[in-house]
């Protein structure tokens, strides 16, 4: 396991041109393998457009208790990356006025900024519909100061989406580090008990599996299946849905598949399970990601490639709902991860 991100390593690939570079070289530029460009333009769905926001999708800073293995995100303790209140209140202030119905707060852990709870509190008090906050479980057992989360995340009917590689130690350990699955199963009970995930409740918990080498996941719906009968078998632990996301070729997956030596194998086994289908409801459609200093980008992955949307209102402080719908999506070949098989977003399966 990792200990310190890429960035604190001083690797090239914690430089998105670097990773740009590889995702635009070799065999896509010897035309071993189509561009995205090239492959949804024989489909016609080239230029892939915005269609109206629904969900706005806010990185409030890239630390995080956890260095795993496959973060795009390439967070860690040593990330100082943190979202201002005063970029916060620039997101209210779009929140309060945006067409938008769904907030997606992620990270790294997103509870471990210290504005944290005043941004859901002051969030929570818009009316989102659907108001998400990722957590990787074990910031919840990480500290005193975190046990209270799953009562503050019930005060205000947060909908808590939770990463969990697999129903098994060893595998999620392997991924994220020791001791990470006896406290996320710890974490779990924790929600439970206070009613989230239960058949009935509305307090929402939904599960997020990646898969822990260089291979798609396998069916969503099988393996939601698979996950609830073993959780509940092993530790009655209940929740509601399982996202199965495939793990996109950039940041510290992109270095586990070069030295690895599957970078060129992955490549391909995305590009032939390319579903046109899925490129019609993929993430960046509908969702615009902001940065812990406030620009705006297509998809969170876009935001790690540091490609800012094709817009004049790139940041939110000039936020325009109207130049915003209809932009081009920027797109390179990392977008095959979205779109094969059944496609991936931050929401699971999108075919």
């Amino acid at each position: 396991m990792a200990t310190k991100s890429l960035h604190k390593l001083g690797s090239d690939l914690a430089q998105s041109n670097k990773q740009l570079e590889i995702l635009s070289n070799g065999i896509f530029k010897n035309g071993e393998l189509p561009t995205f460009k090239d492959k949804i333009s024989e489909t016609n769905q080239f230029p892939l457009k915005a269609k109206k926001l629904e969900i706005l999708q806010i990185n409030v800073g890239y630390m995080c208790n956890q260095v795993c293995d496959h973060c795009h995100v390439d967070a860690g303790p040593d990330r100082k990356e943190i979202m201002t209140r005063e970029t916060m209140q620039q997101c209210l202030e779009v929140i309060r006025n945006s067409g938008a119905h769904t907030l997606d707060l992620t990270g790294g852990a997103p509870e471990m900024n210290p504005d944290f709870r005043w941004f859901v509190e002051e969030a929570a008090k818009v009316g989102i519909k659907d108001f998400i906050v990722r957590s990787n479980l074990t910031i919840i057992r990480a500290n005193k100061k975190y046990h209270d989360l799953p009562e503050f995340f019930k005060r205000h009917n947060v909908h808590v989406v939770s990463s969990m590689p697999h129903w098994t130690r060893g595998k999620t350990d392997k991924q994220r580090g020791d001791g990470v699955f006896d406290k996320s199963i710890k974490a779990l009970q924790d929600l439970n008990a206070i009613g989230y995930g239960m058949p009935d409740s509305d307090l929402r918990l939904d599960l997020v599996y990646n898969p822990s080498g260089a291979f798609l996941p396998g069916d969503q719906t099988s393996m939601e299946k698979d996950f609830k009968k073993a959780l509940l078998e092993d530790f009655g632990i209940q929740f509601h849905n399982l996202f199965a996301i495939t793990n996109l070729p950039i940041a510290r997956f992109l270095d586990y598949l070069i030295a690895s030596d599957n970078y060129e194998d992955y490549m391909y086994s995305l590009v032939e399970a390319y579903n046109p289908a899925a490129v019609t409801n993929v993430m960046c459609t509908n969702t615009l990601s902001i940065s812990w200093d406030g620009y705006l980008f297509d998809c969170d992955f876009n935001q790690m490639l540091e490609l800012p949307v094709n817009s004049k209102s790139k940041h939110i402080s000039e936020f325009n709902e109207k130049l915003l719908e209809g932009r081009n999506i920027v797109i390179s070949q990392h977008c095959y991860g979205c779109t094969a098989g059944a496609g991936s977003s931050c929401q699971g399966s999108v075919a």
